[in-house]
């Protein structure tokens, strides 16, 4: 999903999506950013898996 940085207010990236949707986010999201940055946001689905492995690696030790 491409999100682009239509303009910055204070903290606020106020950033329009694909859909043509605008949606605020806070600037801190988005490291050194400008207006008309373009950010391209993926899901690491291997990442996801690790934190879930971890988390249910916890959770075991808990139950113990």
């Amino acid at each position: 999903m491409k999100i682009i940085i239509d303009r910055i207010e204070e903290n606020i990236a106020v950033c329009e999506l694909e859909s043509g949707e605008t949606v605020n986010i806070p600037l801190c999201i988005f490291e050194n950013a400008k207006e008309g940055d373009v950010f391209n946001i993926v899901r690491d689905d291997s990442a996801r898996e690790e934190r879930m492995n971890k988390a249910r690696s916890l959770f075991d030790k808990l139950k113990k």
